[in-house]
Parts: C-alpha cells; sequence; structure tokens
C-alpha cells in the first residue's frame, strides 16, 4: 500500500512551463488564489452590510491589500532573513535581488505589517466622483476584516511552500532507512547546504555519496556545477515517464524522510486559525477584538508548528533559547495581539455608540 513515506515529492513548481526556468508558478498562483477569495469574501460581507467597507469600494481596498501583502512580504523576508536581496543586483532580468519574486522569499510577518498600514490607508475612506469621502471607518474594523479574510490566502501560500519542497520540516528517518506512514521525501534537500554547516543536506555515506555522483555525472553538461547538475536531474524526476521512474528508485535511498511541515501549517494557519476567528466572529464584537485574536491564534499555531520545520538554512544564528527567528516573530505577535485586544476594549467603552463586526446583523457605528 502506498504511502507518503514511499513517494519522493516530484511536483513541479511550474502549472505551466514555458521555457527552462520560465513559467507559470504554483506560488504565484496561490497568492492570486487568496486575493480571490479575499475578494469574494469582502464583497459578500459588504453586499450584506456587515463591514463599513462600501460594496463598491471592495477592489479598491483589496488594490491597497495586495500592495501590502507583497511589498510587506518581500521587505518582511529580506529584513529577517536575507539581508543580502538589498545588494544583490545582476545583468539580467529584473536586474536586483529585492525583484525576483520568481525565486521565492516572502515572510508572512513582514506581510502582516503591510496589511496593518494598507488597513490604515483603507479605513481613511474614498473619493466618489464628487470628490465626497466615503467608507471612511475605525482602522480596528478593517484589520478585523483583513483578519477573517486572510486564512484562505496563508493555507494556499503553505500548499504552494508544499509543491515547491521548500520550508523542509525536521528529518524522520535518514538516507536509505525506513521512514514512517506520514513522511515525505524532498530531494530539494540535496541543494541545501551540508547539516555540518548549518544547512539541511544529511550526510551520506560512501556507498551513497557514490550513488549520487554517477547519477549527477549521467544527467550533466560539461559545464555544469553541483547545483545545475541537479537541477536537471530534478526536472526530469518532475517530468515523469519512464525516465522519471528510475530516477525515482534511484534518488530515494539517497533522500531523507521528513515531516511535511507545510501541510502542518497549511492545516493550522488556513483552517484552524479560520474555524477560531468563524466562533469568535459568531458574535458581535467590537472592533479590533476579531484582528486581535487573529494575532494570537496564528501566533500561537506558528510557535506549535515551527518546532517541526527547519529555519531557513542561510540563517547564521538559527535559533535563540531553543526558538527559530520566526517563532521569535510569532512570539511578538501573541504579545501584540494581546496589547491590541485590551487597547480595543478600552477604546470601545471611550467610544459612544462603539463599531461592532461579527454575527449576523449589519455593521453598526
Amino acid at each position: 500500500m502506498p504511502t507518503l513515506a514511499s513517494w519522493l515529492h516530484d511536483l513541479s513548481p511550474f502549472a505551466i512551463k514555458f521555457s527552462d526556468g520560465f513559467g507559470l508558478r504554483w506560488y504565484g498562483l496561490s497568492y492570486a488564489a487568496g486575493f480571490v477569495v479575499a475578494y469574494l469574501l469582502m464583497r459578500s460581507l459588504a453586499v450584506r452590510g456587515l463591514i463599513l467597507i462600501p460594496k463598491d469600494r471592495i477592489a479598491d481596498a483589496m488594490t491597497w491589500l495586495i500592495l501590502g501583502v507583497v511589498v510587506g512580504g518581500r521587505l518582511g523576508y529580506a529584513l529577517f532573513y536575507d539581508p543580502e536581496l538589498f545588494t544583490t543586483f545582476s545583468s539580467s532580468f529584473p536586474w536586483w535581488g529585492m525583484l525576483a519574486l520568481n525565486k521565492g522569499g516572502m515572510a508572512s510577518h513582514g506581510g502582516i505589517v503591510g496589511v496593518i498600514i494598507a488597513s490604515w490607508w483603507i479605513s481613511r475612506g474614498f473619493r466618489d466622483e464628487d470628490g465626497h469621502v466615503v467608507g471612511k471607518c475605525s482602522m480596528l474594523h478593517v484589520l478585523d476584516v483583513m483578519a477573517v479574510a486572510a486564512p484562505p490566502g496563508l493555507f494556499f501560500g503553505r500548499i504552494a511552500n508544499f509543491v515547491n519542497g521548500e520550508l523542509l520540516g525536521k528529518i524522520a528517518a535518514m538516507p536509505g532507512e525506513k521512514g514512517p506512514w506520514w513522511a515525505v521525501r524532498f530531494p530539494q534537500e540535496i541543494l541545501s547546504p551540508p547539516m555540518s554547516q548549518g544547512g539541511h543536506r544529511p550526510a551520506l555515506n560512501a556507498a551513497q555519496q557514490h550513488a549520487l555522483d554517477e547519477l549527477l555525472l549521467r544527467h550533466a553538461l560539461p559545464t555544469d556545477g553541483f547545483e545545475r547538475a541537479f537541477q536537471r536531474v530534478l526536472d526530469q524526476l518532475q517530468r515523469g515517464g519512464e525516465a522519471g521512474r528510475r530516477l525515482e528508485s534511484e534518488l530515494s535511498p539517497l533522500i531523507s524522510a521528513r515531516h511535511p511541515s507545510q501541510l502542518y501549517q497549511a492545516f493550522a494557519e488556513g483552517i484552524v486559525l479560520w474555524v477560531a476567528l468563524m466562533l469568535i466572529w459568531r458574535r458581535p464584537r467590537v472592533s479590533g477584538v476579531v484582528a486581535s485574536w487573529f494575532l494570537i491564534v496564528y501566533g500561537v499555531l506558528r510557535v506549535a508548528t515551527e518546532f517541526w520545520r527547519l529555519p531557513d538554512a542561510q540563517l547564521a544564528v538559527q535559533r535563540i533559547a531553543g526558538l527559530s527567528r520566526g517563532q521569535w516573530l510569532s512570539v511578538l505577535m501573541v504579545v501584540a495581539g494581546a496589547l491590541l485586544l485590551a487597547g480595543s476594549l478600552a477604546v470601545a467603552r471611550r467610544t459612544s455608540p462603539p463599531v461592532f463586526i461579527g454575527g449576523w446583523g449589519k455593521a453598526k457605528r
């Protein structure tokens, strides 16, 4: 009976591939799907009068939301995980490392900061054809709306991480060992630095290393380096067919079995978080409460699930006091959520009448 442990990850990052290294990627499609679902959800809430953003201004609000997520996510990744992107330039498109989104590199914590800034802008309202401001409301109210709309996008993003074979989980069985039924073998680990150098590639014994070298020699061109040669192996594996099946049998004993941490986080951030927010949404809440619980629940879930996910290999210091950089950022989110919750309740007591969100009635000022 096939299990995850007997399956070597062979999914291509491309939904449609036009040429070598260029095509429509699942990662980009995951962002598009998240934005589409967020738009449909926000428009549905606006049509039913459950939020104060006018229904004919949802598209405008989405424009700012997309800008906040993309810019915040990219800046956050560079600041928190890879500062060299700021100074990386090349002679080929897109020339600057910060713009090379096709190579991945988005930080959800940075995206959340971008959403907060976008929410502030959206709360200022929009000008109609007569120059009047419409849809002006509390920033806390907009944050609540964004919090409810966020989990589907988080879910799609983690599924894309799984398809890409990135953000690897902890090893459950070393190369050549039988893995548990829930584990996955990611050949992308070969492209990571060795574990002895802070990377994620486990050491191979002499026979395994010889088998890998022979495999690379059969697929490499004379001008290829190690990474390019292995990328050719990956490309062949992902194309499938008889050649792909032969590669699978040769590669499987050389790859460790790992926790599919991307799927753990997709379930936690996309399903568990969504259910928690819907339970909070069932009763009318003062502005800021839903957003506060988003930060708290999301932060707790990130701290928990990242015990099975490895820190980014390029970080010189991967853990501080036993926690990864992502976990410490999530701890700060929990603290920020608790402070926001206390502040929101305090503001509501001083506001007459307060703004409510959630439940089945219309949003009220």
